[in-house]
């Protein structure tokens, strides 16, 4: 059946269906499990989930493009990535992240028939598995602490943890892998921050 001579089904849409399942579940895993558990950073899951589902949906579409190359598919998010993550500090591991995040929506949305189910639940969860891995082994890495006093308030607010962190990073030249507030001293306009970072002296 078709309207407008474009079909309303034809048999990609199960495979979409299918892969897409599989994307989801893996995105859930390490962005939820991986990521937020550690991390306790809603605007870059937001970032990683809607990054994930539009490489998944542009690269799916436009592998039954045949004039269009793979090449060009990746070019166009791999572009838009570089552009856009340049113009704002970044830790390494949101990067590495994103590349992550990227990299299984195009494995999962590109596999043919030539890949069988059982390889891409294997490469799925290797790469699951390396990433829960690390993360394990990095969180149980001893961290240093530093109390600070800390002289803009407004970026105390929720909303503004990220460029919070940033300048702490920027002033401190620590890399803070967590941030807790102590005390606000409102008549002096300042706050004690304990900053807590990775010592590469401690053993």
């Amino acid at each position: 059946m078709e309207f407008l001579e474009i079909p309303l089904y034809d048999d990609d849409m199960l495979k979409l269906l299918v892969r897409f399942a599989i994307n989801c579940l893996m995105l859930a895993l390490i962005v939820g499990v991986g990521y937020y558990q550690h991390q306790k950073s809603r605007p870059f899951v937001f970032t990683f989930v809607l990054m994930n589902v539009m490489v998944f949906f542009i690269c799916f579409t436009l592998k039954k493009f045949d004039d269009l190359g793979l090449g060009m598919a990746l070019g166009l998010f791999a572009i838009f990535a570089i552009i856009r993550y340049r113009t704002d500090s970044i830790r390494v591991k949101e990067m590495t992240y994103l590349f992550i995040v990227i990299g299984i929506a195009v494995i999962n949305s590109l596999s043919n028939k030539k890949t069988s189910y059982a390889e891409l639940a294997f490469t799925n969860m290797a790469i699951l598995c390396a990433t829960l891995m690390f993360e394990r082994i990095l969180k149980t890495t001893k961290l240093a602490k530093q109390d600070i006093v800390y002289d803009n308030l407004e970026l105390l607010k929720p909303e503004f943890r990220e460029q919070l962190v940033r300048d702490i990073e920027k002033r401190t030249g620590l890399v803070a892998q967590r941030v807790k507030l102590s005390k606000i001293d409102l008549e002096k306009g300042t706050a004690s921050i304990t900053v807590s970072y990775e010592n590469s002296d401690s053993s």
